[in-house]
């Protein structure tokens, strides 16, 4: 009999980034037309953009967070500036159209300089729309768990991952063509 193991749990996604949770929402995180399932490779230059995100099973009355971090910055091997924050979204609507939400970290797409590096998407429900909040100081070291704690989040409801890792000079330019 073949076991499930969850891969947020493997590639340690729950442990460095948050704790264990039971996801109660779907989100599908597409790059271009690319389906973003958790574990799979992405070229950083196919992710300049913001991706498009689908959440299913939210409450219409409610407010979501969105986060995205890379815990293995700038090394997965020496990650002193974990966690890496790439982007921030409060008072998502219900209606989980990230775009009408408020950004209070702009999107930065990913660039590891070496080794593999995750790349996380958190969905939080929010106990009510997110007042004045102030950007973070710095992307670097931000902690998921305690930005979750701050805005009384608690655990996310829905989280995906993939892995980028540096893209060869003549791969990113024959890509771009």
């Amino acid at each position: 009999m073949a076991s499930y193991v969850d891969p947020l749990v493997v590639e340690r996604v729950i442990g460095d980034v948050v704790d264990m949770f039971v996801p109660s929402a779907t989100m599908s995180v597409y790059y271009n037309s690319k389906h973003v399932t958790n574990g799979c490779n992405l070229r950083p230059s196919l992710t300049d953009d913001p991706p498009r995100i689908l959440m299913s099973s939210l409450n219409l009355s409610d407010f979501y967070t969105l986060v995205m971090v890379d815990p293995d910055a700038p090394s997965p091997s020496e990650p002193y500036m974990r966690e890496w924050v790439h982007w921030i979204v409060v008072d998502i609507p219900g209606t989980g159209n990230v775009s009408s939400g408020r950004e209070i970290l702009s999107y930065t797409g990913p660039c590891p300089p070496i080794g593999i590096h995750r790349y996380i998407l958190l969905l939080f429900k929010q106990k009510g729309p997110i007042g004045m909040i102030e950007q973070p100081a710095t992307r670097a070291n931000f902690n998921t768990r305690h930005f979750a704690t701050h805005l009384e989040l608690g655990l996310p409801i829905a989280a995906t991952y993939f892995n980028a890792q540096k893209e060869p000079a003549a791969k990113k330019v024959a890509s771009a063509a």
